[in-house]
């Protein structure tokens, strides 16, 4: 308990510190939201933007405005998104809810199809099998996926018309199995770019441990080769995969930005990206720090599932 509540203080220093940065470089773009205001009214004259720039406190110095905004925040007010017309709060969960949708479904398969490649690959180090899994990974891991979407729109979308190029916005409010299909080429694409990651992982690692002596020790006792493997192996084996998990975890929340350009997917990555470009302070900066957030959870998740599969591993005061 006394790890987890240093570990809970220092997340919300990273979130103060984080949000003063973000602030500040967000603050520091040429334009502001006034000058996007004017360039899409030409109606609107220099005394029509000076009256506006006063009403959002953009005249103030930068800090001055940080302040405010922190006050507001920490009063559970944070700020209306100008591109959404709405408050921030009521923007991020919808598209946090697709972004989880695509991004967990692809972590899942990836795991499952991973996590018995490397094992497989780790059994037959060396032989042709491995080096098979291996070119494949070697493969994977080189393949833009810019141009893996594309190929896949082009193929399954284009040629075959089995399934749609876009994303989720011309079916907002449609049944299930068609929101899945729409889900099938951006989860394939994150799927095939990030199993050669975790089977790469899991082979050094199940590499190394089948070599220990307690391994030897399994062995000498009469243990199946499957149990060795499953039981005693692969628990030890899976804690790098852990710890990159963990890192995964900012970007399962924050979106994949590439991915869901291409498929017209509205998800946090896109989302992310349109507030910074059209300069929504408050919907940017609330996206960001809430990927810092989930990132800092994922690394105290990730230190507490070691103790779980590591029984060495111990978090008490000495």
């Amino acid at each position: 308990m006394r790890f987890i509540a240093l570990r809970a203080l220092q997340t919300v220093l990273v979130l103060a510190l984080m949000s003063v940065a973000i602030y500040g470089l967000i603050g520091l773009m040429p334009g502001d939201p006034i000058d996007e205001m004017i360039a899409n009214d030409p109606r609107l004259t220099a005394e029509d933007a000076a009256r506006l720039k006063v009403l959002y406190g953009l005249d103030r110095p930068l800090p001055e405005r940080y302040l405010a905004w922190a006050e507001h925040a920490l009063q559970g007010d944070f700020g209306y998104s100008r591109l959404y017309a709405k408050p921030v709060i009521e923007v991020l969960p919808p598209r946090l809810g697709n972004t989880v949708a695509l991004m967990a479904g692809a972590l899942a398969l990836a795991l499952a199809v991973a996590i018995p490649l490397g094992v497989l690959a780790a059994r037959r180090a060396g032989r042709w099998l491995d080096r098979a899994i291996n070119l494949g990974c070697f493969a994977g891991v080189s393949l833009p996926t810019f141009w893996l979407a594309l190929m896949l729109i082009v193929l399954f979308a284009v040629r075959l018309r089995w399934l749609p190029a876009s994303g989720l916005d011309t079916i907002e409010g449609g049944s299930l199995l068609e929101r899945a299909r729409h889900l099938i080429l951006p989860v394939a694409t994150l799927t095939i770019v990030t199993i050669p990651i975790y089977t790469r992982h899991v082979r050094a690692a199940m590499i190394e441990i089948i070599g220990l002596d307690f391994i030897q020790t399994a062995r000498a006792k009469g243990a199946s080769e499957a149990r060795v493997t499953w039981r005693h192996a692969l628990p030890n084996a899976l804690v790098p995969v852990v710890t990159l998990l963990a890192l995964e975890l900012g970007g399962l929340f924050s979106g994949a930005l590439v991915t869901e350009t291409i498929f017209g997917y509205p998800g946090m990555g896109k989302l992310i990206f349109d507030a910074i470009m059209g300069n929504d302070y408050n919907l940017a900066l609330m996206a960001l720090l809430f990927a810092t957030f989930t990132t800092l959870a994922g690394n105290l998740g990730a230190d507490l599932a070691y103790t779980r599969l590591d029984p060495r591993v111990r978090y008490e005061r000495s």
